[in-house]
């Protein structure tokens, strides 16, 4: 059938497709959510205006399987003879997941001077940002089971942090999969941050899990991995400029002039690289899904009430079923604390001194006044 059928998703997850698809038949409604955004007063000064923190960077190796996977991290710390306490910032997992989203939150938290000398890691999901992407059957499952290990491991670049003295961040899928890996007991982070937390896939939040959309996911899936015409499809749905930039202005940012050319071509180059549409296949049609309902997704929370404190973090522009799943969460069971920012599905990015002052802000009230 003719590549003719165009279809717009904005939904939960931060992947979006804005482009033509390469099977008519396959999805057969298009559908369009428009994004918002308002604002509100932070007095902080600007990531820009606060002094450099230094950043190393390195890579962590992985042993899955049969498979030894090149992990890239970073770590920024300030020069401090205080023993520091640990942050683990991990990235919304798109097609486009890369640590720099949490570059300028991380340079915000580290510099500021308090009780507490905190210092923070960022770390690149396996098959995405700047990780290795070898050819495995990405699933919620690995992905849960790499964060643990990247926490747990003898050789972890954590290992020198208490984990019953580490903080985690994660946005959008990355915060639900590390709930849900404390809600097992598989890590036991004192405090988690979940900033605009999503838990479906752009095509399984749209149209649905029956056995025929779901046929269909993995005819897609198929389509994607397989050798050539997985490329040709990978690069007219995804690895091009101008979907990259239409899905950013669309609802990843809630205000497309924040989008800038050097973030497009930035999340451009991460599409060119070896491996990167593994496990965007498998997150687009829902197998990074951490869970499979709003009941689940909340069951996470109310798992965790009285075991640590949990803050919620929701976006005023994001498209309209992600707004939904954030807000069920206000007053939920297990919910310390709700607040709202501006932003869409990446705000830690595009308003990285508002959602860093709201974090810190958490980090004193649990951890600097509450001693």
């Amino acid at each position: 059938m003719a590549f003719s059928a165009t279809f717009f998703i904005s939904s939960t997850p931060s992947l979006t497709l804005s482009c033509r698809t390469y099977r008519s038949s396959l999805f057969p409604k298009p559908i369009s959510v428009k994004a918002s955004s308002t604002s509100l007063d932070y007095s902080t000064a600007s990531v820009a205006d606060k002094p450099t923190i230094p950043l190393k960077s390195n890579n962590w190796e992985w042993k899955f399987k049969d498979n030894s996977i090149n992990i890239y991290y970073e770590e920024h710390a300030k020069e401090s003879s205080d023993p520091p306490k640990n942050i683990l910032m991990v990235p919304t997992i798109s097609d486009v997941s890369t640590v720099e989203e949490w570059r300028s939150v991380a340079r915000d938290i580290v510099q500021r001077v308090g009780k507490i000398n905190w210092q923070a890691t960022i770390v690149d999901w396996p098959g995405l940002g700047y990780s290795d992407r070898p050819k495995i059957d990405y699933n919620a499952d690995i992905m849960e089971k790499f964060v643990v290990d990247f926490i747990n491991a003898p050789d972890s670049p954590l290992r020198y942090s208490d984990e019953k003295d580490l903080v985690v961040f994660g946005g959008g899928h990355a915060a639900t999969i590390l709930l849900r890996a404390a809600k097992k007991g598989l890590v036991n982070p004192t405090a988690i941050a979940a900033v605009a937390p999503t838990w479906a896939g752009p095509l399984p939040i749209v149209f649905g899990r029956d056995s025929s959309m779901e046929a269909r996911y993995g005819m897609l899936r198929g389509t994607l991995k397989a050798p050539g015409v997985g490329w040709i499809v990978y690069n007219m749905l995804v690895s091009n400029e101008k979907a990259i930039q239409s899905q950013y202005k669309s609802h990843v940012y809630a205000n497309p002039e924040n989008v800038t050319p050097d973030i497009v071509e930035s999340r451009y180059a991460l599409t060119k690289r070896k491996g990167a549409r593994y496990a965007p296949a498998a997150f687009l049609t829902g197998l990074l899904d951490p869970v499979k309902s709003r009941e689940e997704f909340l069951e996470l929370f109310a798992d965790l009430d009285g075991k640590l404190p949990v803050l919620v973090m929701s976006t005023e522009g994001c498209p309209k079923r992600s707004k939904a799943e954030m807000e069920a969460l206000k007053g939920a069971k297990g919910v310390s604390k709700f607040v709202g920012v501006p932003g869409a599905l990446l705000p830690q990015e595009e308003y990285p001194t508002m959602v860093a002052e709201e974090l810190y802000q958490f980090l004193q009230e649990n951890f600097e006044f509450s001693g």
